[in-house]
């Protein structure tokens, strides 16, 4: 069985729709940061994203587990034309699209951005590769709020409305388990 400690990378504060933009994570919260480092196991591999805020995070929990590459695939949703903007210039500019987007996710993508599906899809493609060549492994996975609701829409067999009514918080822990067959999900948004 391959579990996969999926955590949240540190706070960002900012107030606009972030997805491949490189901003910092506030990593201040050091208690926070060792109850993390506590609650996750000892022989765990650690990857992220290779977005600073996800990777910064994992240097500050990694300890002694031994650090795999930053991955490519692991970042957040692509927003296109919509990155760095607070939704109510995007709502005004485009109010339709900027529902339906929220509303109805799959296929309906921000301009120059990626659809759900799309990010569904280049989602389960990385962790399928980082299953097929750790199994049997505990993976600590540094990412972000898309990337892991891909993986609970993946483990519940939820469509993608019903994955969005799950909260995902920074410094969160959600863990999920496959077995080579089927998947299971134990906590989703733990806060230890």
């Amino acid at each position: 069985m391959t579990r996969l400690h999926l955590v949240r990378h540190g706070p960002t504060h900012a107030k606009t729709m972030v997805g491949w933009s490189d901003i910092p994570a506030d990593l201040s919260d050091h208690a926070a940061l060792a109850r993390l480092h506590a609650h996750l196991p000892r022989d765990a591999l650690v990857i992220s994203s290779d977005l600073s805020r996800a990777a910064d995070t994992a240097t500050a929990i990694q300890g002694t587990r031994r650090r795999l590459p930053h991955h490519p695939d692991l970042r957040e949703i692509h927003f296109g034309t919509w990155e760095m903007r607070a939704f109510a210039e995007i709502e005004a500019e485009d109010p339709e699209l900027a529902f339906a987007y929220w509303d109805s996710p799959g296929d309906v993508r921000p301009p120059n951005g990626e659809s759900w599906n799309a990010v569904r899809a280049r989602v389960d493609t990385a962790i399928d590769g980082l299953i097929g060549m750790h199994t049997g492994a505990d993976l600590v996975i540094v990412a972000h709020f898309g990337v892991i609701l891909t993986q609970v829409q993946r483990a519940l067999d939820l469509d993608a409305q019903q994955t969005f009514a799950h909260r995902i918080d920074n410094l969160s822990v959600t863990e999920l388990a496959f077995n080579g067959k089927t998947w299971s999900a134990g906590r989703i948004n733990h806060l230890p």
